[in-house]
């Protein structure tokens, strides 16, 4: 079986939920365990700093299960609707809006899935503006993803990405 953690998504509390995944056979992920680490009554040490960057890391943990699962339906939760992607090529600057990148989403993973690595480096969260960057190590390619995130009525979301490719 693939394994993957994922930190939970509920920040009503202190602690994390930490839960482990196992892919089946038919390709979906099941929940095979879950560690809760809250302490009952116990006071939140978290500031408010600490707080809206593990707020920030929710869209950018989305956007790593899109591309884990290939479920643009990730994506769509990691974006905002005007994003848009930017790179360059040996042409020059590239740009794709963010539905046409959610639309190209497999629907699957990765036949080489076991073989990929991807993880938030750094987030850097001012007010509500933040910074991001993720690196997707794939045995063909390492990404360099530098998203810019915003807070959108209480939301965060991805607005704008630039990338680098180095190919293998």
């Amino acid at each position: 079986m693939d394994y993957a953690f994922f930190l939970g998504e509920s920040f009503s509390h202190c602690g994390v939920n930490t839960f482990t995944l196992a892919r089946q056979a038919d390709g979906e992920w099941r929940t095979i365990a879950v560690a809760d680490t809250r302490t009952p009554g116990a006071e939140c040490d978290l500031n408010a700093d600490e707080i809206e960057e593990t707020a920030a890391r929710i869209p950018l943990r989305n956007y790593l299960r899109g591309h884990a699962t290939g479920d643009g339906s990730h994506h769509e939760k990691a974006f905002d609707p005007i994003a848009n992607l930017y790179w360059v090529t040996d042409e020059g600057l590239t740009q794709r809006s963010s539905e046409a990148y959610i639309a190209g989403a497999s629907g699957q993973p990765a036949g080489d899935e076991a073989e990929r690595a991807r993880w938030i480096e750094w987030v850097d969260v001012d007010g509500s503006a933040a910074t991001a960057k993720i690196i997707l190590d794939y045995p063909s390619a390492r990404f360099a993803d530098y998203m810019q995130l915003l807070k959108i009525d209480g939301e965060w979301k991805i607005v704008n990405k630039i990338f680098d490719v180095e190919r293998r």
